[in-house]
């Protein structure tokens, strides 16, 4: 179970992605608040938030330097807790 890969992805306004999943799951991703911080400082530059592509793993990716994972982003998309999409959270007890 997991991993989950991006099939496709759309720029909206205001550092929005409408994305959508392998197994067709589909929402958006508010990802403004990373904007700014760290690698992302690129984002500040509205083409290069623009210049997004799925990566090789299915990967959200921006140049060489920003990817964005795709099990955290369906997450989001979906509501869902990680427990739900990986089972062996639950049973290890694992507190992050």
């Amino acid at each position: 179970m997991g991993m989950h890969t991006i099939t496709k992805v759309a720029v909206l306004d205001g550092y929005k992605l409408e994305l959508t999943f392998d197994d067709g799951a589909s929402g958006i991703v508010d990802v403004s608040r990373h904007v700014g911080q760290g690698v992302f400082a690129a984002w500040n530059d509205p083409e290069v938030f623009r210049s997004v592509r799925v990566g090789s793993s299915g990967e959200l990716v921006w140049g060489d330097d920003i990817d964005l994972c795709p099990d955290a982003l369906y997450l989001e998309v979906t509501g869902k807790r990680p427990e739900e999409i990986f089972p062996a959270l639950k049973q290890a007890g694992v507190h992050a």
